[in-house]
């Protein structure tokens, strides 16, 4: 398995790890019952359970445009040194942006976020 398809499987894996986050807090704030009811009561969250709620939201929309170029780097016969530091870069900065986000650091999630991104960049730009 190539380096870029061996980042894609630990950031889908990553992506289950801030969904099961976000319960956690989501319980810690609402309680179980709430959260396995139909949620038409439940309160929005607060604090680090919604902080939780919108980095899992953040990776999920991060993932696609991850899962694409990577897949499409492999199909095309693309995948090279270049695409795995991009999908490197990719998934060390979604590792650092988890706990940056969680603890609410605006200015430090934004950059994160922005390193995320340049490894996209760096992924695409092997395939125009």
């Amino acid at each position: 398995m190539s380096p870029d398809l061996k980042f894609l499987v630990w950031a889908s894996a990553l992506t289950l790890a801030q969904c099961v986050l976000a319960v956690l807090f989501a319980m810690l704030q609402v309680g179980l019952p709430a959260l396995a009811g139909n949620r038409d009561d439940i309160p929005p969250m607060e604090g680090m359970a919604d902080r939780a709620a919108r980095a899992h939201r953040n990776m999920l929309e991060s993932l696609v445009l991850f899962a694409a170029l990577v897949l499409v780097a492999q199909v095309a016969g693309k995948a090279n040194a270049a695409t795995a530091m991009g999908a490197s870069v990719f998934f060390w900065a979604r590792i650092v942006y988890v706990p940056v986000y969680l603890l609410g650091i605006p200015w430090a999630r934004t950059g994160v976020w922005g390193v995320s991104i340049i490894g996209l960049v760096m992924i695409f730009l092997q395939l125009v």
